[in-house]
């Protein structure tokens, strides 16, 4: 994928579907959503735009269709993390990372094992 694409959430919410069943069926997708559950033809049209959008790829088997990931997880992770650094935190981490220790979403015991996992990854 060259260019950045994003999802939207309802679009989001099957992609997480997806990447947990690795290959599924369009029954599958809906069986794995939340409940409530949204429609079966909803679902197939957010897949349809998937597609369209490389997100997804298919598998034809007959009149059936399996569906697979054209992306993982954490490479979506990745980019979607990228782009809100870039245009919330002026493409500064440490502005991000500032930003979630003055909102109490990280405390400093949380920021001091994240150093240190990060200075295990290293060696």
């Amino acid at each position: 994928m060259s260019i950045i694409k994003t999802l939207t959430k309802a679009e989001e919410q099957i992609m997480q579907a997806i990447w947990k069943l690795d290959r599924a069926f369009l029954r599958e997708i809906v069986d794995e959503m939340p409940d409530p559950k949204p429609h079966q033809n909803t679902v197939a049209t957010i897949v349809k735009i998937l597609v369209e959008k490389e997100f997804v790829g298919i598998r034809v088997f007959g009149r059936t269709h399996q569906y697979h990931p054209l992306i993982s997880k954490d490479a979506y992770s990745k980019l979607t993390m990228k782009s809100l650094v870039k245009g919330y935190f002026e493409g500064s981490f440490s502005n991000a990372v500032s930003f979630m220790v003055k909102e109490n979403s990280l405390s400093v015991e949380d920021l001091e094992l994240l150093l240190q996992q990060l200075k295990k990854g290293r060696k």
